[in-house]
């Protein structure tokens, strides 16, 4: 590879993948005509007439509705018992209610991206020892709990009180759709019972017990319930039965679900509006929404910010380690806060479109300028948007991000209480403003919050927001009529200018961040490390215990260093993926930041960052990056303290010793500095087992014939008659805790069970030696499920791993490395979801391959 070669991808792939762009744009169409509905059915009705029915609202009302919020996340808790009880691993309840409580206090509101409930599951579960694909059948589980609770709950309802006229349908039909669907959930209990799954086309899915799946429905039907009863009361001379609101509930949470619009914001609104519209006052609807949407969403999510921060703030206090339930507590931190601040973020937008309250103005009238004012309210509406951008760093535990919000709040603070005496909204930002201060240590992702790329989804959560802000600023000034003058009046009196211009400045800004974000980032230029770069990771590399880091040694990889020079990644580009070899080098405190970096360079140059062969103990790590893991095989290690020839289940290796001894083979070690004067025998055996196995040199994750590699380190051979006839080359670190072997080679004169008569004399040497284990290498796909419950990815993988034995031999290397009886560790690809990880890997094999014609070939 040239040194000026381009890794960066062509301009024409950096673009976001047409599908998801395609999907956004969906999902702000459906929210544009959600809105547009909603303002159509909302026509007749003033911005005051809302504000003076949600004033209306009596206390005991809104406490009763704070009740039915704690039910129904009460009931939420079943979802992740019974999932865990399901995959046979049940945990204390204090985590399970920590765990479901934080998911769903971000997941309903965010509802988009890395914010989802199964990302803060995946945050959750991993460090509690869980695998990748037992969390993602706990998702699955709490996915189909809330699909059947949701499906029961609509159809008992639509049974009970079939005659809702809201709906515009004959008393008949309600019913009889209401009979329908609780006559196909009997039919899946059925199922569950005699078959214990269903064939979905070519999927078969495996279903719970039906005793289980009553639990799911109950559990789901008793959460929709009391989150829809939440909205009821808040509704005044309702004449509509419980049951028959509770229906409609189901329909308008269902149908914001499947809209995929973050939170619903507009679909959920539109449904409720449309079906209650003619029977209650519109202005109470709406009054009631907004003031749902604050209990339900924003004092979950205030509550879950608090027990996160006191938790961290409990376990920094003590000094100590603290509980598992601190720790991971702590982990919650950054993702809840971040979400947090989106939601400010959002309050902080919304107020800058509507009026304040006119005695606050007048009261302001006599204390303050008008400029000052006009200024604190245009800066109130940028900033919440600079706020919204900053949360996405908070998410990703960004120090920058930390930074920039502790910097940003206290302002914010003053410009709420500048521009409108807005006390409540100058108290939530105060409240997230001590939860990050009480939760610093968690932010700890040293990385520029400039350089941070908006993915897809999160400027579809900015068009989301910005189209539901001029929604809201059409509804308010409605009876305003426009005039190019609008735009220079500046009264106290005058708030339509105000908003006007505030909603240009965030609409201008939104458009800038955009335009950085898809179009401001220049082609990534990048080759192999030169010999300065290597020299520093080799250091690197002989101060840590892991022996495949040695691999950055080879010269065909581009390595990242961390800022403070103490770790690495190494990393080749194939197509649009960025593939980092491994977890990074070096001090594991270093490591986040510089996966943080890695992953954003990859998405600045429009590419997906992979990292091929991680540890499953480092996956939270990736989790935290918003990459999720998917299984590739498993390591096999031999602990070599332990490690003797005696007894019956090593009868076979002894044996393998005797015959090598009696063919006459010499066990030997060329020290690293005779490597280079025996390269030439090396070579030769080298060619001689490259042409009898008719293969190419492999690279990236395995070691290729070049001299300057070998010589690095000892090389153990064997020899016949005074002549080399196998060799491996040894990788080991100054540490000696681990060794392990790179390039197997013999040529034709080596005779059968020459390279396990090498390992063993190897092995026993090292043992000796005092080294603690020997890494024989992956195994690749071994260990992936074949079960109908598995994920695809499991399914394909096993599938390949029993029939591609013709391209591969994957059975035969598990096979081999068994025979030594070692321990195998899973090793996982970390990389973003959807087809990501089929092409991520498909890019790997290229590279590994050396080109297309290195995969078609051997």
């Amino acid at each position: 590879m040239r040194d000026d070669q381009e890794l960066g991808p062509e301009p024409a792939t950096r673009r976001p993948h047409l599908r998801t762009a395609l999907t956004a744009l969906a999902v702000l169409a459906v929210a544009a005509a959600g809105w547009f509905a909603a303002t159509r059915l909302a026509n007749e009705i003033s911005y005051d007439e809302v504000m003076e029915a949600l004033r209306a609202t009596p206390l005991w009302t809104i406490g009763a509705a704070l009740g039915m919020t704690a039910a129904s996340f009460l009931a939420l808790t079943f979802y992740d018992r019974a999932a865990l009880a399901w995959i046979g691993r049940p945990m204390p309840s204090p985590t399970i209610m920590l765990a479901s409580f934080c998911a769903y206090a971000v997941g309903n509101t965010a509802g988009f991206g890395p914010l989802t409930a199964g990302a803060i599951r995946y945050r959750f579960y991993t460090p509690h020892g869980l695998e990748p694909e037992e969390v993602a059948r706990i998702i699955a589980f709490v996915t189909a709990t809330f699909g059947l609770g949701l499906a029961a709950t609509t159809g008992l309802g639509l049974l009970i009180a079939g005659d809702i006229a809201a709906l515009g349908l004959p008393s008949s039909v309600p019913r009889l759709l209401g009979i329908a669907i609780l006559a196909g959930l009997g039919l899946l209990i059925w199922l569950a019972g005699h078959q214990g799954s269903v064939q979905l086309g070519k999927t078969r899915l495996i279903l719970p017990k039906p005793r289980l799946m009553l639990g799911q429905m109950a559990a789901a039907i008793a959460d929709i319930a009391a989150a829809g009863s939440a909205l009821w009361l808040l509704l005044p001379g309702l004449d509509i039965g419980w049951t028959g609101f509770i229906a409609i509930y189901a329909v308008a949470v269902g149908l914001g679900v499947l809209s995929h619009v973050p939170a619903g914001l507009g679909v959920f609104e539109t449904v409720i509006l449309a079906a209650l519209g003619s029977r209650v006052d519109t202005e109470q609807v709406l009054g009631a929404l907004l003031l749902y949407r604050v209990i339900y969403h924003v004092v979950p999510l205030l509550l879950a910010g608090l027990v996160v921060s006191v938790l961290e703030t409990r376990r920094a206090a003590l000094a100590v380690a603290g509980s598992r339930l601190g720790k991971v507590g702590g982990r919650m931190a950054p993702p809840v806060l971040g979400t947090l601040a989106l939601v400010l973020s959002a309050m902080l937008i919304f107020s800058g479109v509507t009026p304040a309250a006119d005695r606050n103005l007048e009261l302001l009238s006599d204390l303050l300028p008008l400029p000052l004012l006009e200024g604190a309210h245009f800066l109130s509406s940028v900033l919440g948007l600079g706020l919204f951008i900053v949360a996405r760093g908070l998410v990703y535990r960004l120090d920058g991000a930390w930074w920039a919000a502790v910097a940003m709040l206290p302002v914010a603070i003053l410009l709420s209480l500048a521009k409108g005496l807005a006390l409540t909204e100058a108290s939530l930002l105060g409240s997230l403003l001590l939860l990050l201060l009480f939760s610093r240590r968690r932010f700890d992702r040293r990385s520029s919050l400039l350089h941070q790329t908006l993915t897809i989804r999160w400027l579809l959560a900015v068009g989301v927001l910005l189209l539901t802000a001029l929604t809201i600023l059409f509804f308010v000034y409605k009876d305003v009529e426009y005039a190019h003058g609008l735009w220079w009046e500046f009264e106290f009196s005058e708030e339509a200018p105000r908003s006007l211009r505030a909603m240009l400045g965030v609409g201008l800004l939104a458009g800038m961040a955009a335009a950085l974000s898809l179009l401001g980032h220049s082609r990534v230029r990048s080759g192999p490390a030169g010999p300065e770069d290597l020299a520093r990771a080799r250091a690197i590399v002989d101060a840590q215990p892991r022996t495949g880091a040695l691999l950055a040694l080879l010269g065909d990889k581009s390595l990242l260093f961390s800022d403070d020079g103490r770790a690495f990644i190494m990393y080749g580009c194939q197509g649009r993926s960025w593939i980092a070899l491994f977890d990074p080098v070096g001090p594991r405190d270093a490591w986040p930041q510089l996966v943080w970096r890695f992953v954003e360079m990859a998405r600045a140059a429009g590419g997906r960052a992979v990292f091929y062969e991680v540890a499953p103990e480092n996956l939270a790590l990736y989790a935290d990056a918003g990459l999720a893991a998917f299984k590739l095989g498993e390591d096999a290690f031999l602990d070599l303290p332990p490690f003797d020839l005696k007894g019956a289940k090593r009868a076979n290796q002894r044996n393998a010793l005797n015959r090598g001894d009696r063919d006459g083979l010499v066990f030997d070690i060329i020290p690293t500095e005779a490597v280079p004067a025996a390269m030439a025998e090396l070579q030769a055996v080298s060619n001689d087992w490259l042409e009898a196995h008719e293969v190419r040199e492999k690279r990236f994750s395995l070691g290729a014939f070049e001299p300057d590699y070998l010589a690095l380190r000892p090389v153990a051979v064997l020899r016949r008659d005074g002549a080399i006839v196998a060799f491996a080359n040894l990788m080991n670190t100054d540490l000696k805790e681990e060794i392990s072997i790179d390039l197997m080679r013999f040529s034709r004169a080596a005779p059968p069970g020459a390279m396990e008569y090498l390992l063993l004399r190897l092995i026993l040497l090292c043992k000796e030696q005092g080294y603690q284990r020997f890494n024989l290498g992956m195994a690749p796909l071994a260990g992936l499920s074949d079960s109908n419950a598995a994920s695809i990815w499991h399914r394909v993988g096993r599938t390949v791993y029993d029939h591609g034995d013709r391209f591969y031999n994957f059975s035969g290397l598990r096979a081999f490395k068994s025979k030594f009886q070692p321990r195998w560790e899973a090793r996982y690809m970390a990389v973003s979801g959807g087809i990501n990880p089929m092409l991520a890997l498909a890019d790997v094999t290229v590279l590994i391959s050396g080109g297309l014609r290195g995969v078609v070939g051997k």
